[in-house]
Order: C-alpha cells, then structure tokens, then sequence
C-alpha cells in the first residue's frame, strides 16, 4: 500500500493525495484512489502554473475521489481531472457535492481569464463541472460505505458546512485524513468529530503554529471594528470567504441590528457566490449545530434582515459607489486575489475614514497578505493604491482549528497511531505541529515533501 503527497505537501493548498492499494479487479491488480483534488491558490507564480499543468498521474486510472470538503484548493481541479480522462465516481457529503457546483462554475470564469492572460490552455470548460456533478454522489456523516476494497466512513470535521474527516479501512488497517478541521466553537457548525483509532493520520496544520486569540472576545472585537467605522463616517469594506465565513459574519451583523447597535447603516453583500452559497445553507438546516436547528425551523431565510442588500448584478455593484458613508461592503475573494472586492478595495483603501477587515487566512504572495503584512502602496489591477485606510484583523472567526485544537483533536488517536504525516500547511506551521505531536503525545511525525512517496 502506497500514498503519493501530490499537493498539500509543505503547502495550504492544492491538497491531493493519492492512494494506492491490492484489488485484483483493477488494472495490474492496484486501485487508485484520490483524496482531494485541489487548486493551487496565492503561493508563489510557480505553484499556481500547476493547476495548467497535466497531471503526473493518468486521471483514466483513478477509481474513485474523495473530498472533505468544497474549498477549491480541495476540489479546483476535478474538472480538468475529467477533461483528462476520469470515468470513476467521486464522494462527499451532499452539502459539499451542491456547494462545490457553484464554486467550481465560479473558478472556471477565473482560470479561463487567467489562461488568456498567460497563453495557457483552459484548464477545463463548464461542461466539464457538468459531467462532474453526474458523477459525483453524496454520502452521510458516521455511515459504512463498502467502496472498492474500502469501508469508508466521513466523520465532520467542523470546519465547514458538511466538511469531513475521512476514515478509510483497508487490508485490516485504518488511514484517516484529517481534512481541515475547525475552530470551536463555530458559528454555524458542532464540533469535529473524535476518532478514536487510526494506524496512520494525515493532519492538516494550516495554523499549526499559533493559538487563535480567544473566541469570547472576537464578537467584541467585531463590534468595535464596525461601531467605530460607523462613528468615521467612511466605508467598512470586508474581503470574505463566500463560503464559511460571509455566512458567519451576516450572523453576527444580523444579531447586532436586532439589538439596535447598527442604525439604519446599509450593509451590502457585493459577492454573487456568497449569495448563492447562503442560499445552499439554508436548505441544508440539518447540518447546523442543535440550538441552531431549533432557533431556524422555521422556513425563514436564516441570514436575511432589513440592512441587508444582495447586489447580484454588475450595475448593482457599482451603485454602492453612490451611496454615501457609512456602510458596510462585503466581497470576495478573501484573500483579495480577485472579484468585486478589487474595485471597492481600490477605491477605499485611499480614504483614511475608511476601514478594511480582514477577516481569515491570508495565504503567503496573496494581495490579503501584502496589506495585512503593512503595505503602504499596492498594486491593484495595474494601478498603483496607496493605503490610507485602517486596517485591521480578527482571527477569532477563522475556520480551522489551531495548534491546541489539532492537538486535541488527535490526543483520542494515542495507543494506536503508527505514524503521522503533518500537511496542507506553510513550512513553519507544519514544523511547529510536527513537534507538538511528538511532545505531547509521542506520536512519530513527518513532513512529507511534494511528490514524495511512502510505503504503509
């Protein structure tokens, strides 16, 4: 049995694994497995060519996929693995199977622009994420799934909507990859799952290397940021995620406007793809923590209030531009590496009564780290942006668990781990984690390099 670090290798993204195992039913007597199939985002220029490169692998030899998750850097670059020549089935849990559509249809539009720009082939066409979708089929949460030589279950990992750990049993032993596990408490979801045996783990360690600052205290943090911005006058603009962390955040602003702290200050989600996502959220209520489920049961639109603007359409996005301060604009991308936040970016980043957010992950060469990092002049679309703005973080609000909490999540897996592959992190984190585990729990670790193979 083989396991081949493709991607997510001494990176955050572009997570892709291969997994090779006995099955005298396939070719030469080996399946080929993939877990995750993900888009290389915001590393340097080199990493990103990946994705318009073919892959090492023949796509037509691979079985099955598995995804933890809808993130595109877990699951870009399933339509170019159809377009090359995969015929087998890929599995998720539902939510992420219909979030993934509409972010794979939106990263399409992105690459294809890029493509143009470099005079690369187009990755794959929206055909391709049609074929994808047919082949692609939702399994639930802490169920068997007899899958080729495999039983397979998906446990949440709490970091999104429907994320999963993924357990594999095979030839009598157990591999469980971690995916990206979440900050607890979440908003939205419960927390991950325990496992409590695994002869190998695969573990993500994106923030391996540092403690969140503490989560009683980001609501409070929020309020000040957007009390203050409104005091100013100006414009609070926030780069977000579409998935995950708008929907947190249109939670918390609808909750501060039912206790009267917002006034009648216009609030704009300037982010098509959110817009869609968030309604993907409410049909899947079922996947909300408990007191969740029973505060929505009702069939109303779970993140909708009267502040609240959807500007689907391009001329409703740059009607906001008229609309006089204060407000409060929400866009993507969240690493401000593309989409509508680019323009309000642009404009407001000058104007010191404004203010930006940012309010996740900013991956290493993104736009997001530049001005987190203290930039004081940017470039934005070929112009340069001087940035007068305040800027300010919270990173009580992000989606994966830290250190502490990765520790914690593997402390059930002592007394039965062989070994521990530490990815899907930059260098340091990965490092950091790599000898926490071994501190903590004496678990032998590794820090597999890109393109490395392992014997298990």
């Amino acid at each position: 049995m083989k396991i081949t670090f493709y991607g997510g290798a001494r990176a955050v993204t572009g997570a892709n694994y291969l997994l090779e195992y006995k099955d005298p039913t396939q070719k030469n007597g080996v399946r080929k497995v993939l877990i995750e199939c993900g888009l290389s985002q915001g590393c340097a220029e080199f990493c990103e060519e990946r994705n318009f490169e073919p892959f090492i692998y023949d796509p037509s030899e691979i079985s099955e996929v598995f995804i933890t998750h809808a993130h595109i850097d877990h699951t870009g670059l399933l339509p170019k693995l159809v377009k090359e020549g995969f015929k087998g089935k890929v599995y998720s849990t539902p939510p992420t199977r219909e979030f993934a559509e509409y972010l794979l249809l939106d990263s399409q539009h992105l690459l294809a622009r890029e493509a143009e720009r470099k005079k690369y082939e187009i990755p794959y066409k929206e055909d391709h994420v049609w074929q994808l979708m047919h082949m692609w089929e939702g399994l639930e949460y802490e169920k068997e799934h007899k899958v080729g030589g495999a039983t397979v279950v998906l446990h949440s990992a709490g970091h999104i909507l429907g994320s999963a750990s993924i357990e594999f049993r095979i030839e009598g032993k157990v591999f469980l990859f971690s995916g990206d596990l979440g900050n607890t408490p979440a908003p939205l979801i419960g927390p991950p799952t325990a496992v409590t045996k695994a002869d190998y783990c695969f573990i993500e360690s994106v923030y391996g290397d540092r403690i969140h600052e503490d989560l009683k205290q980001r609501r409070q943090k929020l309020e000040e940021v957007v009390l203050s911005s409104i005091k100013n006058g100006g414009t609070l603009v926030i780069p977000a995620f579409a998935m995950s962390r708008t929907q947190a955040l249109l939670l918390e602003l609808k909750d501060m406007f039912e206790q009267h702290k917002l006034g009648r200050v216009p609030i704009f989600l300037d982010s098509p793809l959110a817009i869609k996502l968030t309604d993907v959220y409410n049909k899947y209520k079922g996947y909300f923590k408990p007191e969740l489920q029973e505060k929505f049961a009702t069939p109303e639109k779970i993140f909708d209030f009267p502040l609240l603007q959807k500007t689907l359409q391009t001329e409703q996005s740059k009607a906001i531009n008229k609309v006089p301060g204060p407000k409060i604009i929400i866009a993507g991308s969240g690493m401000s590496n593309g989409g509508r936040i680019l323009h309000h970016e642009k404009r407001y980043l000058p104007d010191p009564h404004s203010t930006l957010l940012i309010f996740g992950y900013q991956a290493e060469g993104t736009l997001g780290r530049l001005i987190l990092d203290g930039a004081k002049e940017i470039n934005i679309m070929g112009e340069k942006v001087s940035v007068q703005a305040r800027v300010k973080a919270i990173g009580g609000y992000s989606a994966h668990a830290d250190q502490s909490q990765l520790l914690k999540w593997a402390e059930p897996l002592k007394g039965s781990l062989k070994k521990m592959y530490v990815v899907q992190g930059e260098i340091a984190s990965s490092q950091a984690l790599a000898e926490q585990m071994q501190k903590v729990h004496g678990f032998e670790t590794e820090i597999p390099r890109p393109g490395q193979s392992v014997e298990l």
